[in-house]
């Protein structure tokens, strides 16, 4: 975790510099580093570009400060391109804090290649096939996602819970809807044998 804050200090630092002498924002450099990256490594859909369609669900994950972490563990994983599909889709995004929460060392392990197939399989456990508002959502309802579990969605006090992470706030996207999350949802343990 300290190499990843240390490493994003010193990449905030040089486009704050660089920003100093173009006059962009911080945060018009941080969005376009963020956009380069996703290009890099992206061979389909997700590197198709137009400025007058609506935002997907990785168009919003780009654009927010605070889900810098999974674009991060998006691209690493290699799945721009399933975020960016017709859908409809509903995503369970994490924040950068929800990223916090986890072991340390937890993110920075996930991200290297060798542990890409557990990668994966984490963050397709926070998409789900459909367009799920969380109006429709019922208490005890179970909803399948990309990586074949079933997580339950909870309602406590009227705040709505999804295999364990709260909603936060829900954002419409052209491809279904993106629902931002105040946890990393981790899938159950195997069973003891």
């Amino acid at each position: 975790m300290k190499k990843l804050i240390n490493f994003s200090i010193a990449v905030a630092l040089s486009l704050f510099i660089i920003s100093c002498s173009n006059g962009d924002t911080l945060e018009k450099q941080q969005t376009k580093q963020i956009e380069a990256e996703v290009d890099d490594v992206s061979k389909g859909q997700s590197g198709v570009k137009d400025p007058d369609a609506p935002p997907n669900a990785l168009d919003i994950a780009i654009a927010s400060p605070d889900h810098t972490t999974l674009v991060a563990a998006v691209v690493a994983g290699g799945l721009q391109n399933a975020l960016v599909n017709a859908g409809p889709l509903t995503v369970f995004a994490p924040t950068n804090e929800a990223f916090g929460k986890l072991p340390e060392g937890t993110v920075e392990s996930l991200v290297k290649p060798e542990n890409k197939a557990t990668l994966v399989h984490i963050l397709e456990g926070h998409v789900s096939p459909g367009n799920y508002k969380i109006e429709w959502m019922k208490d005890g309802m179970q909803m399948y996602m990309a990586n074949g579990e079933y997580y339950t969605v909870e309602i406590i006090d009227g705040e709505y819970f999804v295999g364990g992470a709260k909603i936060l706030g829900s954002v419409p996207v052209s491809n279904g809807i993106v629902h931002v999350v105040d946890a990393v949802i981790l899938p159950p343990p195997p069973p003891a044998e």
